[in-house]
């Protein structure tokens, strides 16, 4: 071939480029230089946000589907207990907590409607968050701001019942799952009335039933729109509305969010302009004067342990664990009034009559009294002692533990007129009245229904000599003189003659309870019993309801969970003595008061009955009195702390002997003064004739009225009959004096 050269082979790398490796992610960008090789492109960036999108989707929707809903904290079970007086308002609260749960349907329409507008307008359409809030809080966190709590009614109300108060991410993370959540367990109904129970409203009031309580003194069903604002916008800052009530700037805050809270009323179509305007002319509802910690004090914590004790007997279901946990609300029987009367007088006394900076044994001198309604039983008053604040935690109008001395010889007047009594052995219980005449001599010896005489161990000759006060030789005389000179020894025999177990029975029918009985002896007759000065004035109310007796209670109402428990309802009153027994009964204490050791009580200026009574060496003084309106109990006695057994009264107010007639009629007439002021003096019925009555044997006849003691005891036993007519009072005798129990 001609002379062409032939060029030689080439490599296959320089006759083409090799391909490049794939990658997942083209970043840094391939075949870009400078600034755009770093710069994502709008695939990558479509990709980036789908991905995150859907890992966060995925994240969420795995923590939506595997978180619970908590137990409630603890601390949102726990309520306190309300106490109220009769009138309704409140007397006190006790537990740790001052919460007082209630149904939606307590709370007024448009006071819900407060809440709704300033919270959460949209509460009833959303899904439990609100996004735009959720934004804010995220762009108010970005910022440096605290994070910022639940903006909805649903996540305030998740924060309060199941998380803490912590403010950390983590926490409104849950927060906001929860609360999408809840809707599927929970009505908005229910969302609401439990977003209503746990907010905080300062003045330390959780829920809205203790916040209208202690900024109006009111029930939540008694709220009107304007209070109902102010409540929503003490939610917002409650440590400074508070104080609204005293401090200008706090309250001009409230006045602005409060008026804010009726505009927003007026644009979510709530209220109309022309309501609005109402209440702007009415001005703003600002809340009562503030004072933290008052506490059981004064007779306060008394009536508390009163209406405690009464419900707990009354349902076993309520026990101190279920009390401790609260949510009770109890109505009392206790007369706001009638409280304070009975402490006033009971203070006035006192600083009239003792001295104990001076007087060591006026040091420590105690009273106890309770007041009754005799038509209905209710306990109206007590004073149990100067109080809890004072260490003071005994009740002494409730205490068990103090001889009741004269004032039951009533009791067994009142036995005799309706059983009869047995004058001689083996005959038939023969009537008694109080014209029956008994041998008031002093150190006489007393038979038995047997005709034998009671014995006494204490006595020499081992039989029983009862004494009076003095030895003052009365002779035979009517029960009605020796019930209005308070001697003994007729009551004692009449208690024998007819017989432990009727006298017992009567006084149980009368309301006394039978462990506070003294066993079968002749002091029994006389006032070995202890009954409570609360008993004691129900008794004697059954004499003033002719013969109708009504047990003392303190409880009307118990209400819990917005519904009344069915086992407190009004006792009925029950016959417990034949009205003719009570009437005449009374009849007789009337003169005890008009011309007898209760003459004090005559400064009442009213009809009214009573008795006195004061028992051995002097350890108790009691005066129970009554007018158809009212019977009061008033007891002195003395006990030293640091020896809890009775002391004797002697020297007292610079007395040489302390009597029923002295220190407590005056507290009982002082009381009964105010507590019955501005209401008619009523008369108590007429007593209807008893019929003729018979003497002890050895009683004279006839049987005339003894103004003075006879200078010779009659000798002729014998057994005649008396009208029941009052003899004409004679001249007052000495105080008498008894062997076993003294009797005034």
């Amino acid at each position: 071939m001609s002379g062409h050269r032939r060029r030689p082979p080439q490599s296959s790398s320089r006759r083409r480029r090799a391909p490049q490796q794939k990658r997942w992610i083209d970043y840094p960008r391939r075949g870009r230089t400078g600034v755009r090789r770093w710069l994502p492109s709008v695939r990558q960036l479509l990709a980036l946000f789908l991905l995150l999108f859907g890992g966060t989707a995925a994240a969420v929707g795995y923590a939506y589907a595997t978180v619970t809903i908590p137990d409630p904290n603890p601390s949102t079970l726990l309520q306190n207990n309300v106490y109220y007086w009769s009138d309704g308002t409140v007397l006190a609260t006790d537990g740790s907590v001052n919460r007082q749960n209630v149904m939606l349907s307590q709370v007024p329409a448009d006071v819900r409607g407060d809440f709704i507008a300033a919270e959460n307008a949209s509460f009833y359409t959303d899904p439990g968050i609100d996004p735009e809030g959720i934004a804010r809080a995220v762009v108010h966190m970005a910022q440096g701001g605290s994070v910022q709590s639940g903006s909805t009614i649903t996540q305030q109300f998740v924060k309060n019942t199941y998380l803490d108060q912590s403010q950390t991410l983590s926490r409104k993370f849950r927060e906001l799952l929860i609360s999408t959540k809840i809707g599927a367990v929970m009505s908005k109904d229910q969302i609401l009335q439990g977003y209503l129970n746990t907010c905080f409203f300062g003045r330390q009031a959780n829920g809205i039933q203790a916040a209208a309580r202690v900024y109006y003194g009111l029930p939540v069903e008694k709220l009107d729109v304007s209070q109902g604002a102010f409540l929503a916008a003490a939610v917002n800052e409650p440590s400074l509305f508070q104080h609204a009530d005293s401090d200008p700037r706090a309250r001009a805050q409230a006045k602005a969010r409060w008026s804010w809270v009726l505009d927003r009323m007026v644009d979510t179509g709530r209220l109309t302009p022309g309501q609005r305007a109402r209440y702007a002319a009415a001005g703003f509802p600002a809340p009562k004067k503030w004072t933290p910690g008052s506490g059981l004090t004064g007779q306060t914590g008394y009536l508390v342990q009163l209406a405690r004790s009464y419900v707990q007997a009354h349902d076993p279901a309520i026990t101190d664990g279920s009390l401790s946990r609260g949510g009770y609300q109890i109505h009392t029987t206790f007369d706001r009034k009638k409280t304070a009367d009975l402490a006033r007088a009971v203070a006035k006394v006192r600083g009239e009559r003792l001295d104990p900076a001076h007087r060591s044994v006026d040091r420590d001198v105690q009273v106890g009294a309770a007041s009754v309604d005799p038509a209905t039983g209710r306990i109206l008053a007590v004073y149990g002692g100067p109080g809890f604040d004072h260490a003071h935690f005994s009740d002494n109008a409730d205490t068990t533990g103090v001889p009741v001395g004269s004032t039951f010889k009533p009791i067994v007047l009142a036995s005799a007129l309706q059983h009869g009594a047995v004058l001689r052995p083996g005959t038939a219980p023969e009537p008694i009245t109080p014209a029956s005449k008994f041998d008031g001599d002093d150190g006489i010896k007393i038979k038995d229904q047997q005709g034998d005489y009671v014995t006494d161990d204490k006595d020499p000759s081992g039989l029983l000599h009862q004494h009076n006060d003095t030895p003052q030789r009365w002779g035979h005389i009517t029960l009605r003189k020796a019930m209005e000179q308070s001697v003994n020894t007729p009551y004692v025999q009449l208690g024998e003659d007819v017989g432990h177990e009727n006298v017992a029975g009567t006084a149980k029918a009368l309301g006394l309870r039978p462990d506070s009985l003294a066993a079968p002896s002749a002091g029994f007759y006389i006032g070995t019993s202890t009954p409570s000065a609360i008993r004691m004035a129900g008794a004697y109310a059954t004499f003033a309801a002719s013969g109708m007796q009504s047990t003392p209670y303190s409880v009307t109402k118990v209400v819990r969970d917005g519904s009344a428990l069915p086992v407190f309802t009004t006792p009925a009153p029950v016959r417990a003595l034949p009205a003719a027994v009570a009437d005449n009964v009374t009849d007789v204490l009337r003169g005890v008061i008009s011309r007898g050791t209760g003459t004090k009580a005559q400064a009442l200026g009213r009809t009214a009955a009573g008795k006195t009574g004061t028992t051995d060496d002097y350890r108790s003084a009691w005066f129970v009195g009554y007018t158809p309106r009212l019977a009061t109990s008033v007891l002195l006695f003395r006990e030293d702390p640091a020896h809890p057994q009775l002391q004797s009264l002697v020297g007292v107010g610079g007395l040489q002997k302390v009597f029923g007639g002295d220190i407590p009629t005056e507290i009982w007439t002082q009381y009964m003064r105010d507590a019955l002021t501005g209401l008619p003096d009523t008369a108590f019925p007429a007593p209807a004739p008893l019929g003729h009555g018979s003497d002890e044997p050895g009683a004279p006849s006839p049987s005339p009225t003894h103004s003075a003691p006879p200078a010779k005891r009659p000798g002729k036993p014998g057994r005649k009959t008396a009208p029941t007519a009052a003899p004409t009072p004679g001249a007052p005798a000495p105080r008498p004096k008894c062997h076993h129990h003294k009797c005034r």
